[in-house]
C-alpha cells in the first residue's frame, strides 16, 4: 500500500456499512455511552461535510460532522474520526480532520468542536475550551473537549449544554443556520 493510492472522497449512503464495521473496530460497543454520541443520537450527521479514505475500493477511514448549538452558538461536532488498524499513523485521519475544517470554512461554520487527545488535534488548530463554557449531556472528560474556531468569536458563543442542532426537517426549513 502506497499513500499515493488511498483516494479521499465525499462520504455516500453506499460508505455507511464500511464505516460501521470501522467505528466498531476502533471504538467497541461502548461507543454508544459516550457524550458525543448522544448528540449525534438526535439527527442526522452532514453528509456533505463528511469524508472517507479509500484504499483499492474498501473504505479505510471516516470522518463525519454534525450540526450542534449551545446557548446562541452554533458549530459542527467532528467524529467519530477512525482509521482501520493497518493504516494508522501515516497521516490518513490528520487528511480527513482537514478536509472537514476546509469545508466547514467554505460553508460558513463558525467552529468546530470535538471530545479528544489534544496532542493529536492540537497541532491540526483546536484547543480546550474554556472550563464550565460548555457542558454535555453524559460525563465527559472536559480536558478533552476541544474547539477549532473558524469566525472570531465563534467559539465564545457556544455557551451552555451542546445539542444536535436539530434533524433534517429543521434544516431544509431553513430553521437552523450555520452562522
Amino acid at each position: 500500500m502506497s499513500l499515493a493510492d488511498v483516494e479521499y472522497l465525499p462520504e455516500s449512503p453506499a460508505h455507511d456499512p464500511e464505516i460501521d464495521i470501522i467505528n466498531e473496530e476502533a471504538f467497541g460497543p461502548g461507543r454508544f455511552a459516550r457524550a458525543a454520541y448522544k448528540i449525534r443520537e438526535g439527527g442526522p450527521h452532514e453528509r456533505n461535510l463528511s469524508f472517507v479514505a479509500v484504499d483499492g475500493g474498501a473504505v479505510i477511514a471516516s470522518v463525519r460532522m454534525t450540526r450542534i448549538t449551545a446557548g446562541k452558538g452554533r458549530a459542527l461536532l467532528l467524529g467519530p474520526l477512525a482509521v482501520r488498524p493497518a493504516f494508522k499513523n501515516l497521516g490518513i485521519g490528520r487528511h480527513l480532520v482537514a478536509m472537514c475544517l476546509e469545508a466547514a470554512a467554505k460553508a460558513g461554520w463558525p467552529a468546530v468542536v470535538l471530545v479528544g487527545d489534544e496532542p493529536y488535534y492540537g497541532p491540526l488548530g483546536f484547543q480546550r475550551i474554556p472550563a464550565g463554557q460548555v457542558s454535555m449531556p453524559r460525563p465527559v472528560d472536559f480536558n478533552r473537549l476541544l474547539a477549532h474556531e473558524i469566525m472570531p468569536g465563534g467559539v465564545a458563543k457556544l455557551a451552555g449544554e451542546i445539542a444536535h442542532a436539530g434533524g433534517a426537517e429543521a434544516i431544509a426549513s431553513g430553521g437552523i443556520k450555520a452562522a
